[in-house]
């Protein structure tokens, strides 16, 4: 993220006539227990039990009710929780005062601890909106109880009234398009895009295309609770698309946005205009790949509601990055063009070479959960970029904000945190059609970081107070000690922690800690422990047989070479300054705190030469792509990646001795 505005460079389905009453409708509730009392005969029991019997009550394929479900919630109940935007349960019925709340309580806090006040300061404000400024996809649950006559605190906080709750939307949906309550999930195509309350064509049928796709191929989950739930495949569903014109949504507008055909897009332009003191917001005209290649994607999360983020990078004295996905259907909008370089990062380097992909949603929130819908979307968009580009699906180019590495120093304690340890990189990259798996055997030399997400829950503290216990949850991380102990000391961390401060288990401290897809050089293995080689130590994380933490993989690997006990470890790729032309100011090449010592392996994620992209004018004519002769390894050196130079290393197999012999 750029920090000053005077330097772009700085680092920061039958129809049913009957009439429902009320109290016919409370007594059909109680056909809805609370998950755990004893279904009818025969039926299915808990949350599978509820999908049931709200499809029968309300006449909705049950194959539908479950695939709505699953985009909008993948099953979960979330503990009752709200999601960013204020969604609840299984169905995510929204509450926008609910919404309005949390942005209120969150603008005020998290973002400040991760070092950005100007966004929480233009966040929305506190003021409650009247009911006729929401936007229908943040009133969900309000309209689901006035059709159920179900009270909408049981709406919030019972997941088979939930349910019942979302048969009933779908229901009202499928009457108000003329269509009949049929038994066939083909003819609910219109229905399911009006659930997604979007209002415009693309982004309704994006969401609808999305249920259907799941409901053809099946899926089959525990959820958070523990409840095994299935949806057969379908995979013989051709749903009837044309009920799309009868929905009357507004058609999208015509725009050029890059996004592939599978996702509704739209543009939101960040500005490029001066605004005085030779200042200019709040991106840097480029040419890319023509003039320098594009390696990475950084995904982040915005820290705020959607409307107040979409006000925020249209401030040309704000940052700047390139698409931001909606939670609740997951929309993207696209503000800077990749060709461009957008302000995203905290590294002039990483935000020369990549795009910036804002998600809604709360670092430190837990259960401000991300949808299905927005994952899908952020995965299909990702994956077209890659694709485009020539990026590779891994770990060490699709970097979450918390990956990236400071450039200097002095700049590694401010360096952000998010997406964070909630983020579901196993999920996302199954999504993006790059599952991480075993691709070695026990000697690979190699393991990929592969927990369990909803078994694997961490503690962290300081979700919501400092030192505060955050709640119990699902996480892609694992945490490191520096022994096979999990009473011994965390890994120190010399550059977050300067002053020699220990390690914590703060949520934002990434200081200890490896995440899903990272991939890392085994120093070793003590029962069910399991060493790496990180940050220049030795770093043990709990891996048992019978619940791996970790798989075993082989890969190029980098160690010092012969005759150097340590080499130095750079948060940036930068030229050697004889690279430098006339009226391009050399950059130094200045080493990050840490060492890299003899006998320890790094995993390597790319070569690439020095580059420098100077750009600190408003026009274009001095512009200029500084390309070195100097190589660098991009490594997995912590829970960041670093740089190291080519000439101070030698490459080998994973699979070799540490020696090379």
């Amino acid at each position: 993220m750029r920090v000053s505005a005077t330097d772009p460079h700085s680092p920061t389905g039958h129809r049913r006539t009957t009439v429902r009453t009320a109290g016919a409708l409370a007594a059909a509730a109680l056909l809805l227990p609370l998950l755990g009392a004893a279904p009818a005969p025969g039926a299915p029991a808990g949350l599978q039990g509820a999908f049931a019997a709200a499809a029968a009550e309300y006449h909705v394929p049950q194959s539908v009710l479950l695939g709505v479900s699953y985009l909008q919630s993948r099953w979960d109940t979330h503990g009752g929780a709200p999601s960013v935007s204020g969604g609840y349960g299984p169905m995510h019925l929204t509450d926008a005062r609910t919404a309005v709340a949390r942005a209120a309580h969150h603008g005020e806090g998290t973002e400040d601890a991760r070092g950005d006040q100007a966004r929480a300061a233009l966040l929305p404000t506190t003021r409650m909106p009247e009911e006729a400024e929401l936007p229908a996809r943040l009133k969900t649950l309000p309209r689901a109880a006035a059709l159920t006559g179900i009270p909408a605190a049981r709406l919030r906080t019972d997941p088979a009234a939930n349910i019942a709750g979302g048969a009933a939307l779908l229901a009202a949906a499928q009457k108000r398009l003329g269509e009949p309550l049929s038994d066939d999930p083909a003819d609910w195509y219109g229905a399911v895009a009006e659930f997604s309350s979007a209002d415009d064509r693309a982004t309704a049928a994006a969401y609808a295309n999305d249920v259907f796709s799941v409901l053809r191929e099946g899926e089959r989950r525990t959820t958070d609770t523990g409840q095994r739930v299935t949806l057969a495949a379908r995979p013989e569903v051709a749903p009837d698309i044309a009920q799309l014109d009868r929905t009357g949504l507004r058609p999208a507008g015509t725009d050029t946005t890059e996004c592939p055909r599978s996702v509704s897009c739209t543009w939101v332009p960040a500005p490029y205009e001066p605004f005085g003191d030779d200042d200019y917001g709040n991106h840097d005209l480029g040419d890319r790949p023509v003039s320098q290649s594009i390696e990475y994607i950084v995904v982040h999360d915005t820290e705020g509601r959607w409307d107040g983020v979409l006000k925020l990078i249209q401030d040309p004295t704000y940052v700047s990055w390139n698409y931001t996905v909606r939670s609740t259907d997951g929309l993207i909008a696209q503000h800077v063009k990749a060709k461009d370089v957008a302000w995203h990062a905290g590294n002039w380097y990483v935000n020369a070479k990549s795009i910036g992909i804002e998600h809604e949603g709360f670092l430190a929130s837990p259960d401000a959960w991300y949808t299905e819908a927005m994952y899908r979307s952020s995965a299909r968009l990702v994956g077209y970029l890659a694709g485009k580009y020539g990026i590779p699906l891994d770990r060490q180019h699709i970097l979450g904000h918390d990956n990236v590495p400071g450039p200097t120093a002095s700049t590694i304690p401010g360096m952000h945190t998010d997406p964070g340890p909630y983020w579901d990189w196993r999920h996302y990259f199954e999504l993006l059609g790059s599952p991480f798996h075993t691709t070695a055997g026990p000697g690979g030399g190699l393991v990929t970081i592969l927990p369990d997400y909803a078994a694997n829950q961490p503690e962290y503290t300081g979700c919501t107070r400092p030192g505060v216990p955050c709640a119990a949850h699902g996480s892609s991380e694992v945490r490191l000690y520096s022994a096979p102990d999990d009473t011994s000391p965390l890994i120190k961390d010399i550059g977050l922690h300067p002053a020699g401060g220990d390690s914590t288990i703060d949520v934002n401290d990434v200081g200890s800690r490896a995440s899903t897809g990272q991939r890392y050089a085994v120093a070793g293995r003590d029962g069910d422990w399991t060493a790496i080689w990180y940050l220049g130590q030795r770093a043990w994380f709990r891996d048992p047989k019978e619940r791996r933490t970790a798989v075993n993989a082989s890969g190029l690997v980098v160690t010092p070479r012969a005759g150097l006990t340590d080499i130095p470890v750079y948060g940036r790729a930068y030229p050697e300054k004889e690279a430098y032309p006339e009226g391009v100011p050399a950059q130094s090449v200045s080493p990050l705190p840490y060492r890299l010592p003899a006998g320890q392996r790094y995993v390597i994620g790319d070569r690439v030469p020095g580059e420098y992209y100077y750009a600190v004018t408003f026009t274009t004519d001095s512009h200029r792509v500084v390309v070195g002769r100097d190589l660098y390894y991009e490594i997995q050196f912590g829970h960041r990646v670093a740089f190291v130079r080519a000439a101070d290393v030698r490459v080998q197999r994973s699979d070799a001795s540490p020696s090379g012999a």
